[in-house]
């Protein structure tokens, strides 16, 4: 292997030991269990480097990551590639791109941008090209390149002609791939923040009955009150009441008597 293959393999490639072995129909990497030490983070239609530069400074400040390879791919983008140390899987890596999107490219339109891997199945999405190559539509060179120079490139993402194995190995010797344990950390601060829980409502008692006040000056008027107290259980007002019908009895017998006195 010449410099370049050697750093891409170090970085980018599922299997590095295997790294001239693979299946041309194959991508190098993806590998066959589905594993992956790559991710890629494309924004392009147009190209442009400043949400991109935001992404690359804020996993270095905000995540301790170490700083992703900077490429732009010969036609219409630029791309962020990460590196693990150790394979992760699929799905682990698709949530990871995922996550750097929303927290970093909420105001990017979607149809921007483009993860390798992706949230679908394996197949779903193909693996991005090899970089450097000359791309299969405009037929300009992709290419890795510094990050003070990230800026210039932003109307015309790509290389005239080669870039050459020995400056692009150079870029990609200075690029780390992420250690399990840095990783593990990053995907903690990723998490959303938990929701707090909403605050209980606080019961209203049920209103005071009103029978503590009841007057006691005569029973009529004891139990009159029972039975007009709205607060009071409804058996109790109805024996209140039922108590109220002899008494009213014997007070119409009195008016009767008081009005018609015997001669």
């Amino acid at each position: 292997m010449n410099p370049l293959h050697t750093e891409f393999a170090r970085l980018f490639v599922a299997q590095p030991q295997h790294a001239l072995l693979h299946d041309a129909n194959h991508s190098p990497l993806l590998g066959p269990a589905g594993e992956v030490r790559c991710g890629v983070l494309e924004l392009a239609r147009p190209a442009q480097w400043d949400p991109l530069a935001a992404v690359w400074r804020g996993v270095q400040a905000d995540l301790d990551l170490p700083a992703p390879a900077i490429a732009i791919n010969g036609a219409d983008a630029y791309q962020l590639w990460f590196a693990w140390r150790h394979p992760v899987q699929h799905a682990t890596a698709a949530v990871f791109l995922k996550s750097l999107c929303q927290r970093y490219l909420a105001d990017v339109p979607a149809q921007r941008l483009r993860c390798w891997p992706s949230a679908g199945a394996e197949s779903d999405t193909p693996a991005p090209a090899q970089i450097p190559a000359p791309h299969p539509r405009s037929g300009q060179w992709s290419a890795f390149i510094a990050p003070d120079l990230a800026a210039v490139f932003a109307e015309e993402p790509w290389l005239d002609r080669d870039p050459g194995i020995e400056a692009q190995a150079l870029l990609l010797s200075r690029i780390e791939a992420m250690q399990p344990q840095v990783f593990a950390k990053a995907q903690a601060a990723l998490q959303p923040a938990p929701t707090a829980p909403l605050p209980m409502a606080t019961p209203t008692p049920p209103p005071e009955p009103q029978g503590t006040n009841y007057p006691a000056n005569t029973p009529t008027a004891f139990l009159q009150a029972v039975m007009q107290d709205p607060f009071a259980p409804l058996a109790l007002r109805v024996q209140a009441a039922a108590a109220l019908l002899p008494l009213n009895a014997v007070h119409a017998q009195r008016g009767d008597e008081e009005s018609n006195p015997p001669h």
